[in-house]
């Protein structure tokens, strides 16, 4: 395999543990403390869009039980494993600090940490089966990235009191637009780089927007995407990498398959 190919696999998987996969280990105690105090006013949802809709009955907030119920399971997405992520498969918001206070639910949001004060919630992995065998010896770049086509997915579902999925994402959409040309993170001690945020077409719910997130650790780009889907009170956050696309520098698709069932089961 290509010395650069490794490096970059490497390096995607040290994001992918922080992102996706693993737990916060703990970082350096004052960082933690003073960045989210310095985030702490841009970490809770803002209160744009409070008034909207208020004539309306309020949405029912949906319980623990039911948001495990409305939660992807095996077999809702084809070609796909899904299983529930555990306490040691995510990162904590506490342990996710940024060095611009704008930009501080967003990258809780990104890491997979939940935002805001959810009322419930709950996480599943989605991980996609690569689309063809593929040996990962020799010096092939299309077996390379044939063997690490797989987009592993990290959905998380939460249910707000009143108003609160909706300035979850309000606060989440001005936070992609004051942080577009980056900022810098650090999770579980690692610090990460985002140096770019761009703003994607996505359809599901009553809302739903999503972002291809540039960033850079250890001098290697690589490409996470996110995916915000709110359905009356409930807010579903998909935090996306692939392996291949990390490992080549490049690009991949939104998972859709996997918004479009995680929707379906808001609906």
């Amino acid at each position: 395999m290509r010395p650069t190919a490794i490096r970059r696999t490497a390096v995607a998987a040290t994001v992918m543990s922080l992102a996706l996969l693993t737990a916060a280990c703990g970082s350096d105690s004052d960082d933690k403390d003073s960045g989210k105090a310095a985030g702490s006013a841009s970490a809770q949802p803002s209160d744009k869009g409070a008034d909207k809709g208020a004539d309306q009955a309020p949405a029912k907030v949906l319980s623990a039980a039911e948001l495990e119920k409305a939660s992807l399971k095996q077999g809702d997405v084809k070609a796909h494993k899904i299983t529930k992520a555990g306490p040691g498969d995510a990162v904590d918001g506490k342990d996710v600090t940024v060095d611009k206070a704008a930009c501080d639910v967003f990258a809780d949001v990104l890491m997979g940490a939940k935002a805001g004060s959810p009322a419930a919630s709950t996480q599943r992995k989605v991980v996609s089966e690569p689309k063809k065998d593929a040996a990962m010896d020799g010096d092939d770049p299309e077996a390379f990235e044939a063997a690490f086509d797989i987009t592993t997915t990290l959905a998380t579902l939460a249910s707000y009191e009143g108003k609160g999925a909706e300035e979850t994402l309000s606060s989440l959409r001005t936070a992609a637009t004051e942080c577009a040309s980056g900022f810098t993170l650090t999770a579980a001690g690692s610090k990460q780089k985002v140096v770019k945020i761009a703003e994607e077409q996505v359809k599901g719910g009553e809302e739903a927007v999503g972002w291809t997130v540039t960033v850079e650790a250890d001098g290697e780009k690589m490409a996470l995407k996110l995916v915000e889907i709110r359905q009356g009170t409930t807010l579903a956050s998909l935090s996306s990498l692939n392996f291949a696309a990390a490992g080549s520098g490049g690009d991949f698709d939104m998972p859709t398959a996997v918004i479009d069932a995680q929707a379906a089961k808001l609906a």
